[in-house]
């Protein structure tokens, strides 16, 4: 497939040296320019493209940008075809970014980011951490195989985004409409636990947005009760014990 990530960090750069990996045609674009685009990115045979040039007759459009930012790109995909699939990676992390009204008062962080860029997104890769995806995806059929949520209205998109989920070493998981994505996002059971396919669909069940609320406002307390050098096995177990 044609695939173009906007975003060059942990994320849009794992996806980009994973997808490049796997034999699909990678863009990577970043508002910083191409210059913001490492040669790590790259190795894999990525190719580093200017912004506005990037949307333009490509199969699938990655976002991996902060929350509340796809507002910006809205002009830039005012072209884009309908039949494109838009997946979102994004994460509400109000510490980071600031606090959104339309998510306090109950949007879907994903829904909201849709009506952001006005045009239908599709959920995928946001409930694994950066280290997870960069180390712990496996060829298809390994025992113990991580699995990752997709969400979306589209259930052509969805299929698509699933079948890229497992290109970057991961078992996709059918997660339903984009209205239920909040089951996978901070900080919920399904989020960043290293669940197994046949695990995933009870965390997903369990979550529940107060207490997952409540998790999320508690990571950095929760953060500061870590060895001072965390392992990737430390914060997933972390993850996991906020809902035992």
């Amino acid at each position: 497939m044609k695939i173009t990530v906007i975003g060059a960090g942990a994320i849009g750069g794992n996806l980009a040296t994973k997808l490049s990996l796997a034999g699909h045609d990678v863009q990577v674009a970043d508002a910083r320019g191409p210059v913001a685009v490492t040669a790590e990115v790259l190795q894999a045979g990525a190719r580093a493209v200017a912004l506005d040039d990037s949307v333009q007759g490509r199969d699938v459009i990655i976002l991996s940008i902060p929350f509340g930012v796809a507002g910006q790109l809205t002009g830039l995909f005012a072209s884009v075809p309908d039949e494109t699939v838009v997946i979102d990676t994004s994460n509400y992390y109000p510490h980071l970014g600031g606090r959104s009204k339309e998510v306090e008062d109950g949007r879907v962080e994903s829904v909201h980011t849709s009506e952001l860029l006005g045009r239908p997104v599709t959920k995928a890769w946001n409930a694994a951490l950066a280290e997870t995806q960069r180390t712990r995806g496996v060829p298809a059929g390994t025992p113990g195989r991580i699995a990752i949520p997709v969400a979306g209205d589209s259930e052509a998109a969805r299929k698509v985004a699933m079948t890229l989920v497992d290109d970057t070493g991961f078992d996709p998981y059918d997660a339903g409409v984009l209205a239920d994505s909040w089951r996978q996002q901070p900080m919920g059971p399904a989020y960043c636990t290293e669940l197994t396919l046949d695990e995933l669909p009870g965390a997903l069940a369990a979550a529940d947005p107060v207490k997952d609320a409540a998790v999320r406002e508690s990571m950095m307390e929760r953060f500061a009760g870590l060895p001072a050098n965390p392992t990737l096995d430390d914060i997933v177990e972390m993850n996991r014990a906020a809902h035992r």
